[in-house]
């Protein structure tokens, strides 16, 4: 029998130690999963361990084949150019292994059924019932991406959990590089209509831009005593963002690969994007995910072009 391919989780990384180690965790625990199977994890940047030393890992216990996750909602520039980047170096690296690269995580239905959790749990601490949602607004807080496409995949997450849940709306904002950011995302609720909001982060596990969405939201509520405003939790590490993560294992081992490539700034020319098209991607390293001030894309470290 065949021996299957390990599991290797790519994180993004944070200067948060707790949303470090939520991640370490995560990792432990798929392995506890599956302990038929090699699993490691590693970071793109900011946290320990890097990548390249969860790939040297899984080399030490013998695998020569794995399968590499990026543990992301959204396809921006870490998972469509640095993970694949980084993956081709420690391919040099280590002569005689190969990888398959899975893709992000969602926005999939089990999450959004744990948003849909979130929500309720936010709600339930201010007395209301999961079933009282006719007047409640949702502000989907993502990150936010200098990559259009990456955004709109938060919108599509805001509209798939509107459907069907009884929500008077949901609308989206981000905490860095994009627009609306939060205050504006909740000057618009309240243009909408809006009396009661609840703010959902966007994101798997806590850390300084998940912080950030809460004190701005904090702030904002602060200064407009007439709306509610509640906050909610991180998604977290779910037994359904366990099987997720499996199923794009299984994904990837089978060849089962499904990446969006329909509206791709490398590869479709979008308005106000049109330089992009063609374009290297090359591997970058946020400064400091406190204040992303840097530009994807441009940069020069020698690594392969990109490619879905």
């Amino acid at each position: 029998m065949t021996t299957p391919p390990a599991l290797l989780i790519a994180g993004h990384g944070t200067r948060d130690d707790a949303g470090a180690e939520a991640f370490r965790d995560f990792v432990r625990q798929l392995g506890a999963r599956h302990p038929e199977l090699p699993v490691a994890g590693g970071f793109i940047e900011l946290s320990p361990p890097p990548l390249g030393e969860a790939v040297t890992e899984l080399v030490e216990r013998g695998v020569r084949r794995f399968a590499a996750v990026p543990l992301m909602l959204v396809s921006a520039g870490h998972a469509k150019g640095d993970i694949p980047a980084a993956l081709a170096r420690e391919k040099e690296r280590h002569p005689g292994i190969s990888y398959t690269y899975g893709r992000p995580l969602g926005p999939h239905p089990a999450l959004l059924n744990v948003l849909e959790r979130r929500l309720d749990e936010a709600l339930g601490s201010a007395g209301r019932t999961p079933g009282d949602r006719a007047d409640v607004t949702v502000l989907l807080v993502g990150r936010g991406s200098t990559d259009p496409d990456a955004n709109a995949e938060v919108h599509k997450a805001a509209r798939l959990l509107w459907e069907g849940r009884g929500y008077a709306g949901v609308e989206t904002a981000f905490v860095s590089l994009a627009a609306p950011d939060v205050p504006s995302g909740l000057d618009r609720c309240v243009r909408l209509g809006a009396r009661r909001i609840v703010v959902l982060p966007y994101f798997l596990f806590t850390g300084i831009l998940p912080d950030r969405v809460r004190h701005q939201t904090e702030g904002w509520a602060a200064a407009h005593p007439e709306v509610e405003v509640l906050s909610a939790d991180v998604i977290g590490p779910e037994p359904e963002l366990l099987d997720l993560v499996w199923e794009r294992y299984e994904e990837a081992v089978k060849g089962d690969l499904r990446m969006n490539c329909d509206s791709c700034v490398y590869r479709i020319a979008l308005p106000g994007f049109e330089d992009k098209v063609g374009m290297p991607q090359q591997p970058h390293f946020h400064p400091d995910d406190d204040d992303h001030h840097h530009g994807h894309g441009h940069h020069h470290h020698g690594a392969p072009s990109h490619a879905h």
